[in-house]
C-alpha cells in the first residue's frame, strides 16, 4: 500500500520532486524491488511502477540505478527487467537512445536463461523495446535524435529473433510460445529485410501453428498482422506463395463465433479483420476470388464471417473494391434469401457499407434496400425464436440495426437522396411493410423536408405515368389508419402523422395551414402520455374529430367521395390487425357522414353490409361503429339501408327454414343478425336524441328483436347463442341510454320497459353463476340500469328479484387465481362497475333510509359470506351505495336516520376481515353512516367533523397483519362510533353486534366482542332499562358458538356492564334457568374480575339470598305425617350465583371483604336447607342430568350452600379450616339432619384453630340469627358460637364476655335444640378457658340446674346436656358454689340412672360420680344419704349391657368409696374397678356386700328393698346381678339382722325370678334362695 502511495503521489506531483528526493525514491524503489530474490509480485510490481513514474521526467537516474543491476553475465533480476521494458513505454523519446546497449548487455543473457518465467520476461522487454523503436522512429521529428535509423538495432534484434524463433518457439510452455509470438510481431518491423524475406517461408507457418496450439489467439493474430505489414512494406514475394494458406486460417478464424462476453475473441476478430485489410490492399483479386463463393455456402458461420470481411473490406479498402461492385453486388443474391437471424445481420451491415461507398446506386441496389425494409418490417417477438442448438443474436438485434441503417443513410449519406425518393413511397401501403412504417416514415420526413428547402412550391410527389407510387387517398388513408395504434412499431403514431404534415400539399392544397396546428396538437397529445397511460378510445376519438375537421376544411364532395372509396378498398388489407380495421371503418363512417351524395351513400354501405366478414368480432363492432357515426348525418338513409339488407335475398338466403335443417352451422346466420342488432344500437347511441325518441320502440326496438326471434312455422324461436345474445343486450344498453339522455327522457313513457327487464333477467339468470365468460350480464345490468330511471317503475316485486338475480350472477363469481390480472379481471371489474350503476339507479329512485335498508338487506349474505372474496365485493358495492347516498342526501325536514344503528352494527365487525381489501371498504362504509346521520341531524354536506375523520387516519392500521394492531385500530373506530351514534340507536347497534359473535370469520367475530365491550364502556350508562335484553341475547349467543374469544367477550361485556348496572345485570343473570349452564357461570365468575364490583355483587347475592323464605312447606301426599320442604329458587339461584362468582380467583380481595357477612350469611343458609328438597321441575332437571353425566354439580339446596360456604373459606384464605374440616368429614356431616349439629361444631373448632383473628365480625354476624324466625338458623348459630368456647382463643380475642351473655340470653329459646346448645357451649368453657369458670360459677352452674329441671323438653335432652356440662363444670368451680347446687343435682339426676336411653344413664352414673370427687373429705350428711342410696344401681349396672355405662359406674363407684368413710370398702372399689381393669364381678360383688355389712350392717333392709327394684329390670345381667347382690348381703349379715329383710316379700319375688326366661337369672335367684336359710 505504501509502495502504490508512493506510484500516486509520484505520479502527480513529478514536477515538484527535487534530484535528491528522487535519488532517494529510486533507491528505496529499486532495494525493496530487488533484496527478494524469490518472486512477490504484488510487492515487487509496486516498487517497479514507482521506479517507471520517476522514469518518466528522471530517466537518467533511474537507468543509472538499473543499469547498476543489470550487469553482463549476470542474469538479472526479473523486475530489473520488466522495469527497463515498462519504461521504454512511458518514456520513448528518454529511454530508446539506452537501447543499444541494454540489448548488447541483455543478448548474451538470452542463453543463460533456463527458466521459462525468465525467458518470458526476455520476451516481454523485446517486444516492448521494439514497439519504442517503431515509435521513436515514427516519431523522428519530435525526437531528441533524430539520427537514430532502423540498421541501428537490425543486427541486435536478428540475434535475438534466432533465439526466439528458432528455439523459444519450440517451448511446450504455452506463456513462453505466446510471449514469444507477441515480440516476433514488433521485431519483425527492425529485421533487415532480406533476413525478413527470408524467414517468411518459415515465420508464417511457424505463426499460423499457433492458431491450433491456442484457444486464445489474438495475440498471435496481432502478431500475424504486424509480420504481414512488415512483408507488405519490404514488398516481399514470399507472401504470394502463402496466400491461400493466410486466407484459409485467417477466414477460419473470422468464422469462430463471436461472444460478446469475451473480450479476447472480440480483439482476435479485429487482428484477423486488420490481416484482411494488408492482404485486400495487396490481392484484392486473389481476396475476393477466396471469399466469394463461400457467400454461396449455407453455413450460417462460413457465411456470417464472410460477410464481415465483405464489410470491412468494402470500408477498408474502398479504391481496391470500386471496380468490383457488380461483382459484389452479384454475389449477395444467395444471402439475401437466407432466414437466419445472424446472417441478416451481417448483410446489413454489408448493405449499410454499401451505401456509404455508392453501391446502392448501380443496378441491382433497388433489392439491397427492399431487403434493408423487409427487415426494419420485423416483427420484435421474431427475435426471439430460437433455432435449437444456436444462439441467436440479442432481442430485436436484426430489426434495430436495420432500423439504424435506413435512418443513417437517409440522413447522413447524400448521394442516396434521389435514390430513397420517392421509391421509399412505395413501401408504405402494402401491408407486409406495416412493421416498417416508423423508420420509412421518419426517413421519408427527412428526404422531404430536405426537398422542400431545395423547391419550396413544388411538389413533393412527381406522378409523371409512375404508376407503383401509391395515390394521396391511399397515403392519407394509410398513416391516418395506422396512427390509431400510435405505440406500435416504435411509435409509428407520431412518425405517421409527421410525414402526413410533411406531404398535406399533396394530399389536398388546403390542409396545409390546419394541419400545422391540428398534427402539432395531436403529436403533442402523444408525449404526453405513454403506451400505458394512453386511452384508446380518447386517442381514436381525437384522430376522427381530425379527420372531421379535415374533411370539412377540404369541403369538396367528390374528394371526399373518393377518400371514401380509397378507404373502403383498404379494408381487406387490414383482416389480421382488428384494431386497425375496427378504426378504419370509423374513418369510412366518418367521411360518409361528410359526404353529400345520399347515393353514394347507400351504396358504400350496402357494400359494407355485403362484404363485411361477420365471423371477425372487431369487424361486426367496426361496421356498428361506421353505420352509427353515419347516422349522425344520414338517420334515415341508414336505418333504410338496414332494412334493405334485411329484406334483401343476401340476409334472407342466410336464414330460410331449410338452412335449419342443413349441416352448416347456424352460427354464421346469427353473426349476421348480431351485426345488424349492433348497428341499430349504435345507430340510436350516436343519431340526434331527438330523433332517436320517435323511432327507438317503433323502428330501432322492433327490428332489434325482429333479427334476435325468428319465427319457425310461425312459431317465435329465440337463439340461444350467446354472442347474439351479447349484440342484443350491447344494443339495447345504447338504446335506453340514448332515450336517458334525452332532454325529453323525463316524460318519455316506455311501454317496453317491464318487458326488456324481463329479458335482461333471463340473459343474466342464464350466465353461469361461478365464472364471467361474456359480458352479457354486464351489458344486461347496464340496460337494467338506464331502464329503471325510466318510467314507469318497476313492480316492488320485480325490482327486488332484479336486485337479487343480478347479485347472485356477479357476486358468487369465482376470482382469478393470485397474480393473474388478465381479460377476466378487466371483465369482472367492468361487470361489477354495471351492478354499481344499476344499485345506484334503483336507489337514486327511493332515498330514503328505507331504501337504503332494502339496499343492504339484499347485500347482508354476501358481506356475510365465508368466502372472503364475495365478503371483498359486497362491502366494495356497501361502500358506493352509501357514498352515493350521502352525495345526493337532501333532507328537508330533520328526521331521524332509524336504521343507522343496524347498518354501522353490519358493517363495523368487517373491519376486521381475513381480507384487507374488506376492512377497507367497511371503514369507508361506516364513514359514509356517520356522515349520514350528521346529515339527518341537519349539517350541511360539506361539514366535516374532527371524530369521523379519525376514521381515515384508521385505515392504515387496518392493513398491519398483526392482530393487537388490527383489534386496537377496531376499539378506535368503535370509539368514534359510540361518540356519533344518537341514543337510541345504541341497542340496535349492540344486538346487531351480538349476532356477529357468531360469525364464520373468527377475526369479525372477535372484532364484534372488541367493539360491543368499548361501546357498553362507553355508552352503557344509558343502558338501564335494556340490560335484561342484552343478557338474553349473550346467553343464547353463548349458547350457540362456542368460541373461546367469544365466551372471554361476553364475560368482558357482562363486567362492563354490571359496573354501571350491577343491580339489574345481577337480576337478569339470577333470573337464568336453574341449574345454570357453563356459559352462565361464566358470565358469574366474569363478575369477580374487579374488587369494587365483586363485593358489589356478592352484597347483592348475599341480600337476594337471605331477603326470601328459603323454602316453603308443602305435603306432598295428602295423607302425610309432615310437610315437605321445597327451596325457593332465589335463594337458591343467589347460593349457586355467590358459588360460581367465588369460584374464580378475582373475588379474593372482595370475599376478603366481605367475609364474615358471606360466612355467617351461608351457614345460616346451609342450617335451612338441610332436608330441604328440590321443587319438582329441577328435580326432573337433575335426574336428567345425573342420567346424561352432563351435571358439573348437584343442585341439591344444601350442598350448594355447603359449596358456596367452603368456596368463602378458599377464596377468602381460609383453606385450613377447609383441610381440617374434609378431614374430619364436617362437609358431609353438615348436609345431614343428625350431623349438622356435630358438622357445625366442628367448623366452629377449625376456625377458632385456623381464623382466630376473622371471628370477631363472623360472631357479631352470627348474634344477629338469635332473633332469627327460623329455629335452625337459631340451631346452627348457637351451635357454632357453642363450640368456639371450647378454644381459649375467644378469651384472647376478648369475646369472652360477650359470647357468654349471648348464649345465656338464649336459655329461654323456645327450641329445646337451642336451649340445649347454650348448655353445651357455657360446659365448654371448662375446656376452653378453664381459669374462667370460678369467675363465672354461679351463672354456669344455675344455668345447668336451670337444663335439668327444663320442663319442655319432652326428650330430656336438655337435662342431658345439662348432666354432661355439670361433669365438666364440678371439677372447676368454687366448692361454696357447689355445696348449694349438690344435694339438688343428686336428686335430679337419679331416675336417670335407670333411663332406659344409655346417654342419659351414663352421663347422669358419671355425673353422680363428680358430685362425689367433688365432696371429697367434706361431704354433708344429707348428701351421703344419696351416696347410700345410689349404691345399689350402681353396683348392678355394673354389669349394664353399654360399656359407656358400666365404665361410668366404676367411676362414680371409686369417687363414692372415700364419701362412705369405709378404707376398706374403698379400696375394694379402687382395685376391683380401675379402668381397663377386667371385673370378676362375683368376687367383686361379694367383697363389697362383705364390708357394707361389716361397716354398715344397718342398711340391709334398705339395700335389699333397692334391690328387689331390678328384680324386673328389662336388662339380663342386671336382673341376674340383683338376686346375686341380695344373697352376698344375706350372706355377710349378722342373722340378728334379719328383722330388716320382709322374707316373705323377697321369697315371692326370688321365687317370680326362678321363672325368668334367662337361665343364669334364674340360677342367681336359686342360689339366694339357698343364702336365705340363714334367716330360717
Amino acid at each position: 500500500m505504501i509502495l502504490r502511495a508512493m506510484e500516486t503521489i509520484v505520479s502527480n506531483h513529478i514536477s515538484e520532486l527535487d534530484k535528491d528526493t528522487v535519488r532517494a525514491i529510486i533507491l528505496l524503489a529499486s532495494s525493496e524491488m530487488t533484496k527478494a530474490k524469490d518472486l512477490v509480485s504484488d510487492w515487487q510490481q509496486a516498487a517497479s511502477s514507482v521506479l517507471v513514474a520517476v522514469g518518466k521526467r528522471f530517466v537518467g537516474m533511474v537507468m543509472e540505478e538499473m543499469l547498476g543491476k543489470f550487469q553482463p553475465g549476470v542474469l538479472p533480476h526479473c523486475f530489473v527487467v520488466q522495469t527497463l521494458a515498462n519504461l521504454s513505454v512511458f518514456n520513448v523519446f528518454g529511454m530508446v537512445p539506452f537501447l543499444t546497449s541494454v540489448l548488447s548487455t541483455m543478448l548474451p543473457m538470452l542463453g543463460m536463461a533456463k527458466h521459462d518465467s525468465m525467458r518470458v520476461v526476455f520476451c516481454c522487454a523485446l517486444q516492448r523495446f521494439s514497439e519504442s523503436t517503431l515509435e521513436y522512429l515514427a516519431n523522428l521529428d519530435q525526437a531528441p535524435d533524430p539520427t537514430v535509423r532502423k540498421d541501428t538495432f537490425a543486427s541486435d534484434i536478428s540475434s535475438a529473433y534466432d533465439t526466439l524463433f528458432h528455439h523459444w518457439l519450440q517451448s511446450r510452455e504455452a506463456k513462453l510460445r505466446l510471449a514469444v509470438v507477441e515480440a516476433l510481431g514488433p521485431m519483425s518491423h527492425l529485421l533487415p529485410s532480406e533476413k525478413l524475406e527470408e524467414q517468411l517461408p518459415k515465420l508464417l507457418p511457424g505463426v499460423l501453428a499457433l492458431y491450433k496450439k491456442h484457444a486464445e489467439t489474438s495475440h498471435v493474430s496481432k502478431s500475424l498482422g504486424q509480420i504481414l505489414e512488415a512483408a507488405v512494406s519490404v514488398g516481399s514475394r514470399t507472401l504470394e506463395v502463402q496466400l491461400d494458406s493466410l486466407l484459409a486460417a485467417l477466414h477460419a478464424q473470422i468464422c469462430v463465433p463471436v461472444e460478446t462476453t469475451s473480450p479476447l475473441v472480440t480483439s482476435n476478430q479485429k487482428e484477423v479483420l486488420r490481416c484482411f485489410t494488408v492482404l485486400a490492399c495487396c490481392s484484392p483479386e486473389r481476396l475476393l476470388a477466396f471469399l466469394l463463393p463461400k457467400l454461396d455456402t449455407s453455413n450460417e458461420r462460413t457465411r456470417v464471417g464472410t460477410l464481415q470481411v465483405l464489410r470491412h473490406i468494402i470500408n477498408s479498402a474502398a479504391a481496391q473494391m470500386e471496380v468490383k461492385k457488380p461483382f459484389i453486388l452479384s454475389s449477395m443474391r444467395l444471402p439475401l434469401l437466407d432466414p437466419n437471424s445472424k446472417v441478416k445481420r451481417a448483410v446489413v451491415q454489408v448493405i449499410s457499407a454499401m451505401a456509404h461507398h455508392g453501391y446502392l446506386e448501380q443496378p441491382g441496389g433497388e433489392a439491397m434496400l427492399e431487403y434493408i425494409v423487409q427487415q426494419c418490417a420485423l416483427p420484435p417477438e421474431a427475435q426471439h425464436q430460437k433455432p435449437s442448438g444456436e444462439e441467436e443474436p440479442q432481442a430485436d438485434s436484426v430489426r434495430d440495426i436495420s432500423v439504424s441503417t435506413l435512418y443513417l443513410v437517409s440522413t447522413t449519406v447524400d448521394r442516396m437522396s434521389d435514390v430513397l425518393w420517392p421509391h421509399l413511397l412505395e413501401f408504405l401501403t402494402p401491408v407486409r411493410f406495416t412493421g416498417a412504417l416508423t423508420p420509412l416514415c421518419r426517413s421519408l420526413v427527412h428526404l422531404a423536408q430536405k426537398r422542400q428547402e431545395a423547391a419550396a412550391d413544388a411538389p413533393l410527389i412527381q406522378y409523371d405515368g409512375n404508376v407503383t407510387l401509391p395515390s394521396p387517398y391511399a397515403i392519407a388513408t394509410r398513416l391516418l389508419t395506422v396512427s390509431s395504434s400510435p405505440y406500435l412499431g416504435g411509435s409509428r403514431g407520431a412518425a405517421s402523422l409527421c410525414l402526413l404534415n410533411v406531404l398535406h400539399r399533396d394530399i389536398h392544397p388546403l390542409l396545409g395551414q390546419r394541419w400545422a396546428t391540428t398534427i402539432a396538437l395531436l403529436l403533442e397529445y402523444l408525449e404526453e402520455h405513454t403506451e400505458k397511460t394512453l386511452s384508446q378510445k380518447e386517442w381514436e376519438e381525437k384522430l376522427l374529430v381530425f379527420l372531421r375537421d379535415s374533411l370539412a376544411v377540404v369541403s369538396d364532395n367528390t374528394w371526399i367521395c373518393q377518400l371514401s372509396l380509397e378507404m373502403c378498398k383498404q379494408l381487406p388489407c387490414y383482416n389480421g390487425m382488428p384494431q386497425e380495421k375496427n378504426f378504419l371503418y370509423k374513418c369510412v363512417g366518418t367521411t360518409l357522414g361528410a359526404a353529400s351524395s345520399k347515393d353514394v351513400v347507400r351504396k358504400l354501405l350496402q357494400e359494407l353490409l355485403e362484404t363485411a366478414r361477420y365471423q371477425e368480432e372487431a369487424e361486426r363492432e367496426g361496421l356498428a361503429c361506421c353505420f352509427g357515426i353515419c347516422a349522425i348525418s344520414h338517420l334515415d338513409d341508414t336505418l333504410a339501408q338496414l332494412e334493405d339488407f334485411v329484406r334483401s335475398d343476401v340476409f334472407r338466403k342466410s336464414i330460410g327454414i331449410f338452412n335449419i335443417f342443413k349441416d352448416r352451422s347456424d352460427n354464421d346466420i346469427d353473426k349476421v343478425k348480431g351485426t345488424l342488432i349492433l348497428c341499430y344500437g349504435h345507430v340510436a347511441a350516436q343519431a340526434p336524441r331527438e330523433l332517436v325518441l320517435a323511432r327507438a320502440e317503433t323502428d330501432i326496438l322492433r327490428n332489434m328483436f325482429q333479427c334476435f326471434s325468428t319465427k319457425v312455422l310461425g312459431i317465435k324461436v329465440e337463439t340461444k347463442d350467446p354472442g347474439l345474445q351479447l349484440c342484443l343486450v350491447q344494443s339495447v344498453c345504447m338504446v335506453c341510454q340514448a332515450i336517458c339522455s334525452s332532454a325529453q327522457a323525463g316524460s318519455f313513457h316506455f311501454a317496453r320497459k317491464a318487458e326488456l327487464v324481463a329479458q335482461m333477467m333471463d340473459f343474466i339468470k342464464a350466465e353461469p353463476t361461478d365464472s364471467l365468460r361474456t359480458p352479457i350480464r354486464k351489458k344486461a345490468m347496464l340496460a337494467c340500469s338506464h331502464l329503471s330511471s325510466l318510467e314507469p317503475e318497476l313492480e316492488e316485486q320485480v325490482q327486488s328479484d332484479m336486485i337479487h338475480s343480478c347479485l347472485h350472477s356477479v357476486m358468487a363469481v369465482l376470482p382469478e387465481p393470485e397474480g393473474e390480472d388478465g381479460p377476466q379481471e378487466f371483465l369482472y371489474l367492468d361487470t361489477m362497475h354495471a351492478l354499481e350503476d344499476l344499485l345506484r339507479s334503483i336507489l337514486r329512485r327511493n332515498m330514503t333510509p328505507q331504501g337504503l335498508q332494502l339496499m343492504v338487506e339484499h347485500l347482508s349474505p354476501w358481506i356475510k359470506s365465508p368466502r372472503g372474496y364475495e365478503r371483498v365485493r359486497a362491502l366494495g358495492l356497501s361502500a358506493c351505495l352509501l357514498q352515493f347516498f350521502l352525495e345526493h342526501l337532501h333532507v328537508s325536514a330533520l328526521v331521524p336516520f332509524h336504521n343507522l344503528g343496524l347498518l354501522v352494527g353490519l358493517f363495523s365487525p368487517r373491519c376486521a376481515d381475513l381480507w384487507p381489501a374488506t376492512r377497507q371498504e367497511a371503514v369507508s362504509c361506516v364513514y359514509s353512516l356517520l356522515y349520514l346521520q350528521l346529515g339527518y341531524e341537519g349539517f350541511s354536506r360539506d361539514y366535516r367533523d374532527d371524530v369521523a375523520e379519525r376514521l381515515l387516519t384508521l385505515k392504515d392500521g387496518l392493513v398491519h397483519p398483526d392482530p393487537a394492531i388490527l383489534f386496537h385500530t377496531c376499539h378506535s373506530i368503535a370509539q368514534i362510533i359510540a361518540k356519533r351514534l344518537p341514543p337510541d340507536q345504541l341497542i340496535n347497534l349492540l344486538l346487531t353486534l351480538f349476532e356477529s359473535l357468531g360469525d364464520p370469520d373468527k377475526n369479525c367475530s372477535r372484532a364484534a366482542t372488541v367493539m360491543i365491550n368499548c361501546l357498553l364502556k362507553e355508552r352503557g350508562s344509558m343502558l338501564l332499562e335494556k340490560v335484561p335484553e342484552i343478557m338474553s341475547v349473550l346467553r343464547s349467543k353463548l349458547q350457540e358458538t362456542r368460541e373461546e374469544h367469544v365466551l372471554q367477550s361476553a364475560q368482558h361485556s357482562v363486567y362492563v356492564l354490571a359496573s354501571q348496572h350491577c343491580v339489574a345485570v345481577v337480576t337478569s343473570l339470577l333470573g337464568s334457568p336453574l341449574p345454570f349452564d357453563s356459559h352462565t357461570c361464566s358470565l358469574w365468575r366474569a363478575l369477580a374480575v374487579e374488587p369494587g364490583l365483586s363485593a358489589q355483587v356478592l352484597g347483592l347475592l348475599l341480600e337476594r339470598m337471605s331477603r326470601d323464605v328459603p323454602f316453603k312447606e308443602s305435603r306432598a301426599f295428602l295423607l302425610s305425617s309432615s310437610p315437605d320442604r321445597v327451596a325457593t329458587l332465589l335463594p337458591l339461584a343467589a347460593t349457586c350465583a355467590l358459588h360460581e362468582v367465588m369460584s374464580a380467583p378475582a373475588s379474593g380481595p372482595a370475599v376478603t371483604e366481605l367475609y364474615p357477612q358471606l360466612f355467617a350469611g351461608l351457614l345460616l343458609r346451609v342450617s335451612c336447607t338441610v332436608g330441604v328438597q328440590l321443587p319438582r321441575n329441577l328435580q326432573a332437571k337433575e335426574r336428567r342430568a345425573g342420567s346424561s353425566a352432563l351435571a358439573s354439580r348437584t343442585l341439591d339446596p344444601c350442598s350448594t350452600a355447603v359449596d358456596a360456604l367452603r368456596a368463602v373459606l378458599l377464596r377468602g384464605g381460609s383453606e385450613d379450616v377447609v383441610q381440617r374440616v374434609e378431614l374430619e368429614g364436617g362437609w358431609e356431616l353438615l348436609s345431614t339432619s343428625a350431623g349438622h349439629e356435630d358438622g357445625v361444631a366442628r367448623l366452629a373448632s377449625a376456625m377458632a384453630k385456623f381464623a382466630g383473628p376473622r371471628l370477631p365480625l363472623v360472631m357479631k354476624a352470627l348474634l344477629g340469627a338469635h332473633s332469627s324466625v327460623y329455629e335452625a338458623q337459631r340451631v346452627t348459630s348457637t351451635a357454632f358460637l357453642a363450640e368456639l368456647l371450647t378454644s381459649n382463643v375467644v378469651n384472647d380475642l376478648m369475646l369472652l364476655e360477650s359470647l357468654l351473655d349471648n348464649l345465656a340470653a338464649r336459655q329461654k329459646d323456645p327450641c329445646a335444640g337451642v336451649r340445649r346448645l347454650v348448655l353445651r357451649g357455657l360446659a365448654n368453657l371448662a375446656s376452653g378457658s378453664p381459669d374462667k369458670v370460678r369467675a363465672h360459677g354461679p351463672q354456669l352452674l344455675t344455668a345447668m340446674i336451670s337444663g335439668l329441671d327444663d320442663g319442655d323438653d319432652p326428650h330430656s335432652l336438655v337435662a342431658l346436656e345439662a348432666m354432661a356440662g355439670l361433669a365438666k363444670l364440678l371439677g372447676l368451680a368454687e366448692p361454696e358454689d357447689l355445696r348449694a347446687v349438690l344435694l339438688h343435682t343428686a336428686i335430679r339426676i337419679r331416675p336417670f340412672f335407670d333411663s332406659e336411653k344409655m346417654e342419659f344413664r351414663s352421663v347422669s352414673i358419671r355425673l353422680f360420680g363428680h358430685l362425689n370427687k367433688a365432696c371429697h373429705g367434706a361431704c354433708d350428711d344429707v348428701f351421703l344419704e344419696q351416696v347410700v342410696g345410689g349404691l345399689v344401681p350402681l353396683l348392678l349396672h355394673l354389669r349394664d349391657p353399654q360399656a359407656s355405662v358400666a365404665a361410668a359406674c366404676r367411676f362414680a363407684l371409686r369417687m363414692c368409696g372415700p364419701n362412705l368413710e369405709c378404707e376398706e370398702l374403698a379400696a375394694v372399689f379402687q382395685k376391683h374397678l380401675q379402668d381397663g381393669r377386667g371385673l370378676h364381678f362375683g368376687e367383686f360383688l361379694n367383697a363389697a356386700c362383705k364390708h357394707l355389712m361389716c361397716y354398715f350392717p344397718d342398711l340391709l333392709g334398705r339395700l335389699v328393698s333397692t334391690s328387689l327394684f331390678y328384680f324386673k329390670s328389662s336388662w339380663e345381667d342386671v336382673r341376674a346381678a340383683a338376686p346375686m347382690l341380695t344373697g352376698f348381703l344375706v350372706l355377710h349379715v349378722e342373722p340378728q339382722q334379719q328383722a330388716q329383710v320382709d322374707l316373705e316379700q323377697l321369697i315371692a319375688a326370688l321365687q317370680l325370678l326362678l321363672k325368668d326366661p334367662a337361665p343364669k337369672v334364674r340360677v342367681k335367684a336359686a342360689e339366694t334362695l339357698g343364702r336365705l336359710v340363714k334367716f330360717a
